[in-house]
């Protein structure tokens, strides 16, 4: 038994790649690159074998930002560091930097306390933006961290999003006879914020018992 358990541990992997560096013009000024972050993986920690989200630099700052503070213990491997001079439009500069932002996720991936932070997981597995994110992790949003992940190119976050914005442009009004709002009626919901934290209870459980089995493959 011990031993199928050892060969199972042998082939799980998480592989990562940054790829595909983009030019988006913000407006008449103002210009950004993103790159395509691509997940493989059979880790029983993610809850997508394989997904693909576009992430600009300043996202992956913030990114290492939260592990740094999530993580006093443990040392969070450098970004490729910002540069004044930087130009998009400089073949060289973009793919070394793509580069460096690989080998950042492919340390942190190897890293199973990091793993448990459900912040780490919507940014390589949802679209959500880094302040949706941060909602997400806290619990203030309608839709939990699962939902976020699994549903994130359907179109169902913005539905909920939507309607979210919809009840908050509601005016409170009295309602006839029974004193009650409509605040209070939204507060009732059948939808109320979803409860979570920065650490997924379901992947820290996860990870406790496989925290010595992971490789991270190349792509």
């Amino acid at each position: 038994m011990d031993g199928m358990l050892e060969n199972l541990s042998k082939t799980e992997f998480i592989s990562v790649c940054v790829q595909d560096p983009r030019l988006h013009k913000d407006d008449l000024w103002h210009t950004h690159i993103d790159y395509e972050i691509c997940l493989h993986t059979n880790s029983m920690c993610f809850r997508k074998k394989a997904s693909s989200v576009r992430r600009r630099y300043s996202e992956f700052v913030w990114l290492r930002h939260c592990l740094e503070r999530n993580a006093l213990i443990i040392e969070i491997p450098k970004l490729p560091p910002w540069n004044p001079f930087f130009s998009l439009r400089n073949t060289g500069q973009v793919t070394q930097r793509m580069k460096g932002l690989q080998e950042f996720l492919e340390i942190v991936l190897q890293t199973p306390l990091l793993l448990s932070d459900s912040r780490l997981h919507l940014f390589l597995q949802s679209d959500l933006s880094v302040t949706k994110i941060e909602k997400c992790a806290l619990g203030k949003t309608r839709y939990t961290v699962a939902e976020a992940i699994q549903r994130s190119s359907s179109g169902y976050i913005s539905r909920l999003e939507d309607k979210a914005s919809c009840d908050s442009d509601c005016e409170s009004t009295s309602s006839s006879g029974l004193g009650l709002s409509v605040d209070t009626a939204i507060r009732e919901s059948p939808l109320p914020f979803s409860e979570s934290s920065d650490r997924d209870p379901e992947l820290f459980s996860c990870l406790s018992e496989f925290s010595n089995k992971y490789q991270l493959i190349e792509p």
